[in-house]
């Protein structure tokens, strides 16, 4: 029997409807429940009646954080259609791949993406193009406008897909991870039962809403429980310290990634940070630092450090308060309605301690990947979603990740997969071979190092393979150094073994 998913916004307009949900920071609009389910209705018409969005169809957005991702993601409920979030800092190619793979219907565009837009709307042959302005005077705003009478509330179930969240891969192209209703709801009562979110609960939410840790941690979390989020455009670490430190707007909640709170921690500002009403900040995508943990006990915030990704709808496991300096280096115990394994290379559950690859398992866990049953056969065995990271797990049950199986690695909280950028240097007559790697620095934690074999009488030079990049990559993909070496370290059977490449 198929359990039903329900309209969040729709039950707390009738049950709070003067609650307040929202409030978007850059064009400083306020909603109620009330407010907000009004708004979702007029999109569901607009994008239904006006744009010919049915049950199943794809809905994108481009655009800088907005009150309006969020009315739109539940204008798609509320329709059955699947939100498509893009990510801004992309490059026209990259998404031009992402758009003509998930086909939407109509792509929904900020002011400030409109030039980009036009372009991958035109390429991939998008049926509408929408131009939205934080609450200006916009084709999306008079669309809504221009709506009349109730959009109804489309039957769905928890196996229903609500978002396509686009994750990149060891392939070198990105794949679309399905989110379900289902997904969203338990990842929504995880979040309350282990970060104490309620009704009262105000959460800052700062990271991209591209993201599926935007989206979900812990936006969606509080429209769940009736709470109000408050949107930041982008994050500022200055900004985000007078938000934390003000009394009206009463902060509890917020979720980043090691790199926000880092440049928070190295401001002056932060010492006279007033930091007492918060309740949960929780910290992932990238290890964080014990310096960096300390720093925030001593001000009397303990991070809660957690692992996830896009594929488990992100809370995995998560590290308690209690011992969040006790366990520092690991991220924590399975969150509930989770299960976890340690597996060796033939699935075989490991003893206690001894390092294998993470399995996870449940409800928050995707059903698979948009149009890729290539990758949906690698990725699952029996339901169990194999992480591609190295983990163990002690007498206790917390968990620590280990390694990478997978040559991924992570840049100010941003997955870098090495594949896409040798995929893009290859582009390149002048290479020869190449291998990318991701090499430590002080600011960004990790960031890309291309090597570079280059042909007999080339004449390619950094600056060149550089500005090819960054004509082809989002910026936090680009190497930020290249090195040019006679030949690559191989293995016997002639696969270039990275682990040998020079990373200081």
């Amino acid at each position: 029997m198929s359990v039903p998913a329900y309209d969040w916004i729709a039950h707390h307009a009738g049950y709070q409807p003067d609650a307040l949900a929202i409030i978007d920071l850059h064009s400083t609009r306020r909603f109620s429940y009330a407010q907000m389910n009004a708004r979702v209705d007029r999109c569901a018409l607009f994008l239904s009646a006006g744009c010919g969005v049915g049950r199943g169809d794809r809905v994108a957005m481009l655009a800088h954080n907005s009150s309006d991702h969020y009315e739109v993601e539940f204008a798609c409920r509320r329709i059955g259609a699947i939100f498509l979030p893009l990510n801004w800092r992309l490059a026209i190619p990259e998404l031009e791949f992402i758009v003509g793979d998930a086909d939407p219907r109509v792509l929904i565009a900020g002011a400030e993406f409109m030039d980009q837009a036009r372009v991958i709307a035109r390429t991939c042959e998008t049926s509408h193009l929408v131009e939205c302005d934080d609450g200006a005077d916009s084709a999306y705003e008079q669309g809504l406008a221009r709506t009349n009478g109730r959009a109804g509330i489309a039957e769905l179930t928890h196996d229903d897909t609500w978002a396509l969240v686009y994750t990149s891969g060891t392939t070198g192209r990105p794949k679309g991870a399905r989110v379900t209703h289902g997904q969203a709801f338990f990842n929504a009562v995880n979040s309350a039962m282990k970060c104490e979110l309620t009704t009262h609960s105000v959460n800052l939410a700062f990271l991209p809403i591209f993201h599926i840790g935007g989206l979900q941690l812990f936006a969606n979390g509080i429209f769940h429980t009736g709470g109000t989020n408050i949107v930041m455009r982008t994050f500022d670490p200055v900004d985000f310290l007078n938000l934390l430190s003000d009394p009206e707007l009463a902060i509890s909640h917020g979720f980043g990634v090691p790199t926000n709170f880092l440049f928070a921690s190295q401001l002056p500002e932060f010492a006279r940070a007033d930091l007492s009403r918060l309740v949960t900040i929780g910290v992932g995508g990238a290890a964080s630092p014990r310096a960096l943990l300390e720093t925030y006990a001593e001000r009397g915030v303990m991070l809660q450090n957690g692992w996830g990704m896009t594929e488990t709808c992100t809370l995995g496991t998560l590290l308690t308060k209690d011992r969040a300096l006790d366990k520092i280096g690991s991220t924590g115990k399975a969150v509930m309605h989770t299960s976890i394994r340690i597996v060796d290379g033939n699935g075989a559950d490991l003893p206690t301690g001894q390092t294998g690859e993470l399995w996870i398992k449940g409800p928050t866990i995707t059903p698979g990947y948009w149009n890729r049953p290539d990758a949906n056969e690698q990725s699952f065995t029996d339901g169990w979603f194999h992480t591609g990271d190295a983990a163990c797990m002690d007498d206790e049950g917390f968990v620590s990740i280990v390694d990478r199986y997978k040559d991924m690695f992570i840049s100010g909280g941003e997955n870098v997969y090495p594949a896409e950028v040798e995929n893009v240097l290859y582009q390149l007559d002048g290479i020869a071979e190449t291998a990318v790697i991701g090499v430590p620095d002080d600011r960004w934690g990790e960031v890309g190092r291309a090597y570079v074999v280059a042909k007999a009488g080339s004449n390619l030079t950094e600056d060149a393979i550089t500005s090819h990049c960054q004509d082809n990559l989002a910026r936090f993909k680009v190497p930020k150094s290249v090195r040019f070496m006679d030949e690559l370290p191989h293995n016997a059977t002639g696969k270039v073994t990275k682990h040998l490449l020079p990373r200081d």
